[in-house]
C-alpha cells in the first residue's frame, strides 16, 4: 500500500468503526478495506489487529471454522472512546483540508 505511514490511522479507524458494530474478522476487514481502495495483505492487517488488541482497543474470541478457528474481534470500551475521539479530530481535519482546498 502506498503511503501506509500516513494511511494507516485511517485505517485503524475504520476498523475500530466496524468493530464497534459488530464483530469482525481480518479476511472480511481486509476485503472491506478493500471496497474503500486500501490494499492490505494478512501480513499486514492481522498485525494490526493484534497491535490494537494488546493496546486495549479490541478483545477477541476463537470460533472454530472447519478445521482451524477464525478469530472473532470486537471493540472494547477504550476503543470506543478511540473511535469517537478519532471521529472528532477526523471531521475538524475534514473541514480544514477540504475548505482550505480552494484557498491554493
Amino acid at each position: 500500500m502506498d503511503h501506509q505511514d500516513i494511511l494507516s490511522g485511517f485505517i485503524r479507524l475504520h476498523i475500530l468503526h466496524h468493530a464497534a458494530k459488530h464483530e469482525i474478522f481480518g479476511q472480511w476487514m481486509i476485503e472491506e478495506l478493500a471496497h474503500h481502495g486500501y490494499r492490505l495483505s494478512p501480513g499486514t492487517l492481522y498485525p494490526m489487529l493484534h497491535a490494537l488488541e494488546k493496546r486495549g482497543y479490541l478483545t477477541s474470541r476463537k470460533e472454530p471454522a472447519g478445521r482451524s478457528f477464525r478469530r472473532l474481534y470486537r471493540a472494547t470500551d477504550e476503543g470506543r472512546a478511540a473511535l469517537e475521539l478519532g471521529r472528532e479530530r477526523l471531521r475538524e481535519l475534514f473541514r480544514e483540508v477540504v475548505a482550505d482546498e480552494g484557498d491554493g
